[in-house]
């Protein structure tokens, strides 16, 4: 039904809200760390995980770089748990 248009109204301040709660804060820290046991799995290497707030929770997962450019490392472990990769 492409003519049919359904009225969306995104709330700002709700999604702030959710994304600075402890809640998605928590979210994200396990997701990162399901990510670097992803690589120590398939690497054996031990990746480096960081968890840090901005106005919101965050979290990096590092290796090594050349692990990242020979084998995508960290690509191949992000997308096996579930995130979206997607080039640049």
């Amino acid at each position: 039904m492409a003519g049919n248009r359904v009225e969306f109204q995104l709330d700002r301040a709700g999604v702030s809200e959710i994304l600075k709660s402890p809640e998605m804060a928590a979210v994200i820290n396990e997701t990162a760390a399901a990510v670097a046991d992803q690589v120590r799995e398939d690497t054996g290497e031990e990746p480096e995980v960081e968890s840090y707030t901005t106005d919101r929770g965050a979290a990096a997962v590092g290796v090594p770089v050349t692990l990242q450019a020979t084998d995508g490392a960290l690509t191949r472990a992000a997308a096996a748990v579930g995130l979206v990769v997607v080039p640049q």
